[in-house]
């Protein structure tokens, strides 16, 4: 009998394995969240594309020599919740900054 209840019981899981699984639609909550969390990924993404192209210079300035390094700017809150605003934007189908204003 042991037998034939691992048959079954596989029987069972390959069957469920083949069912289709039925996901809730996320609410407005969710959404919003995806799109400031792919916002956030993308600000830092390109703030660390920029980290590794840095501008170091040396000059003779008067009789001194001067070190200038330029460094890129720290993304903050801002310019994630701008990113995060034109990524909703393009997903709702909103036009941004004037273009696509003709309808």
């Amino acid at each position: 009998m042991s037998d034939m209840t691992k048959q079954f019981e596989q029987f069972a899981q390959m069957f469920k394995a083949a069912m289709p699984q039925v996901k809730p639609n996320k609410n407005g909550y969710e959404i919003r969240t995806k799109v400031l969390d792919m916002a956030q990924n993308q600000i830092w993404q390109d703030y660390h594309a920029k980290w590794g192209m840095f501008e170091a210079s040396m000059a003779k300035e008067g009789g001194e020599l001067v070190t200038k390094v330029s460094l890129p700017e720290v993304p903050g809150t801002e310019k994630v919740l701008e990113a995060a605003e034109k990524f909703y934007n393009f997903v709702s189908g909103k036009p941004t900054n004037g273009k696509n204003d003709e309808k």
